[in-house]
């Protein structure tokens, strides 16, 4: 059984799922201790149960010490195999997060995986349903990945209500190399949306994401929608070759300032000349890992990549290596597997 210490780097749920994906798909036992011990409430929080659970699913895991606020896990793996299944996070629980712990799993099953998933499309502290679809698939589709993502409704914190459907298909994984169109892409698509709220909400997002785009000279094309689902809120995610930004709407922060900060994130991205974002770079780590090969220029070495770093190598035996463009370690990184 491999130790794991939960509380390494970043210290909050990535290191969990991704010690999970791996465990599943090497067959190796796990034992998780310090779970999200750096976080303000530490232990499982909802999302993570069914993280887990479904990713048990996937493999006929063996699991213990799975209930809310538990710090401590066991996960034995067992044989592999797609599943079609509903699932509910529960309120706003990140449906993203959940499509990002069982992705890398049911690339290894023996048949397709589909899953319809309720909860939140569309919430603080997790890719949108939308930069999954449009960033993450993209690269990972250049690794030889097949899924699809469907958007159903979507899910604003508190209420959640949101649904979005996966189907992934079994593949063998190549490395990865960022193509030089995806580095050089100057137009920018985006989609802005409001639900339970004055259309000019989205409106206003993407009005103001434009404008500070057009300055730099840089086209920008936002799809603007207004919908009446379960729950309230708004959100706008941005996306050019293998870069994407999100920003959620907050009760209190005007209309304009979303769209802003969603356009200063990719503005900074663009500049950088990377070949992927900071966010995609700590995503594709473990599959880089899986299929022995790959590099990328990343502006920014994340917490969240060195943690999946570290237990990709953990788990794999494999070795990355960041190399910076210079000596003041500021500027395009290069991450290679090896």
């Amino acid at each position: 059984m491999i130790e794991i210490d939960g509380s390494y780097g970043e210290g909050g749920g990535q290191i969990l799922r991704t010690a999970v994906a791996l465990s599943a798909i090497t067959g190796e036992d796990i034992h998780v201790t310090n779970i999200r011990r750096n976080r303000p409430k530490e232990g499982l929080k909802p999302q993570h149960l069914i993280s887990i659970e479904t990713a048990a699913m996937l493999c006929d895991a063996d699991i213990k010490g799975v209930f809310p606020g538990s710090t401590d896990i066991s996960f034995s793996p067992s044989e592999m195999k797609g599943i079609d299944e509903t699932i509910s996070i529960g309120t706003a629980g990140s449906i993203p997060l959940l499509m990002q712990a069982i992705m890398p799993i049911a690339s290894f099953a023996k048949e397709k995986t589909k899953l319809r998933i309720s909860g939140g499309t569309d919430v603080m502290w997790s890719p949108s349903i939308d930069y999954l679809k449009e960033v993450t698939l993209k690269a990972l589709k250049m690794l030889g990945y097949r899924a699809d993502i469907a958007l159903i409704e979507r899910g604003y914190y508190p209420k959640g209500g949101g649904i979005a459907e996966i189907e992934i298909t079994p593949s063998k994984l190549r490395g990865f190399y960022a193509e030089p169109d995806n580095q050089i892409e100057d137009k920018i698509h985006g989609i802005s949306h409001c639900s339970n709220l004055p259309e000019h909400v989205a409106k206003r997002q993407a009005e103001s994401a434009k404008k500070i785009m057009e300055e730099i000279g840089k086209e920008a094309e936002i799809n603007v929608i207004s919908d009446n689902f379960i729950s309230t809120g708004s959100s706008i995610t941005l996306w050019s070759g293998l870069a994407g930004s999100v920003s959620i709407g907050k009760r209190g922060v005007p209309a304009e300032k979303v769209g802003e900060y969603a356009a200063e994130e990719m503005l900074d991205e663009k500049l950088s000349r990377a070949e992927v974002d900071v966010h995609l770079a700590d995503q594709l780590i473990p599959y880089m890992g899986l299929a022995g090969e790959g590099s990328f220029t990343v502006r920014e070495v994340s917490k969240h990549c060195l943690t999946n770093m570290h237990i990709t190598e953990k788990m794999l035996g494999v070795r990355f290596s960041v190399n910076y463009n210079n000596t003041t370690k500021r500027g395009p990184a290069e991450i290679t597997v090896e």
